[in-house]
């Protein structure tokens, strides 16, 4: 199956570097691309891409913005972040606004690939050094001022064990450690965090941290 990409960045050298690797992958076809992030919304809009590789600071709409209506126009539509180091501190806003993948522009063109492909199946793929920067940005925020009703309905209709998993990805378990803490198989805790995503409607594991995060079930400091 080949895999359908738009690619968003106002620097041509840059659409022109990422056409350059992308074309190397049978498996991969750009359908479209954009200098800003109003036509990316457009192109998303036009040719359903499967993932559309987003940069975040363009000219006019920025790439999270148009990254957040892409995803509630389709959850078809996977975008992957690409930008600077620099930006990182817009990796909470770009992921709250339905990214599936942050990665850095001087990320291995190996691993740009794989990331494609990973997110273009529904997964979530974020590079391990912007994980921490991500984890720093939960620290440097107030704890959610959410009061105890509201951070209940943000978990309506889970059960006791579905939030013991969801605090248990939120501190960054994978479905293994999860399976070995809970001393549950792993097609166990598989069909939890599938519930999990399906009753919280979380697109991927990225959004599962961030409900466990504002539901108050994880915090940082501890």
């Amino acid at each position: 199956m080949t895999i359908r990409l738009v690619l968003a960045d106002d620097q041509p050298l840059v659409l022109s570097g990422l056409r350059m690797v992308i074309g190397t992958a049978p498996d991969l076809e750009i359908v479209g691309e954009a200098g800003n992030g109003a036509q990316a919304v457009q192109l998303s809009r036009d040719l359903r891409p499967d993932v559309v590789v987003m940069d975040i600071r363009m000219p006019g709409m920025d790439g999270i913005e148009a990254t957040r209506v892409i995803t509630e126009e389709s959850g078809d539509v996977h975008v992957i972040m690409l930008t600077t180091f620099d930006d990182d501190e817009n990796v909470y806003g770009s992921l709250r606004a339905g990214a599936s993948g942050f990665l850095v522009k001087d990320t291995a063109l190996d691993d740009l690939l794989t990331a494609i492909r990973v997110v273009a199946e529904g997964n979530a793929l974020i590079a391990p050094h912007v994980t921490r920067r991500l984890i720093e940005e939960f620290a440097g925020r107030p704890e959610p001022t959410r009061s105890p009703v509201h951070r209940e309905q943000l978990l309506v209709g889970t059960t006791e064990r579905e939030r013991e998993v969801l605090t248990l990805i939120g501190r960054g378990l994978s479905n293994s450690e999860i399976s070995s803490t809970l001393f549950i198989g792993m097609a166990t805790a598989k069909t939890h965090v599938a519930r999990l995503m399906s009753k919280l409607g979380a697109r991927d594991r990225i959004q599962l941290v961030i409900i466990a995060y504002e539901a108050g079930l994880v915090s940082v400091s501890r």
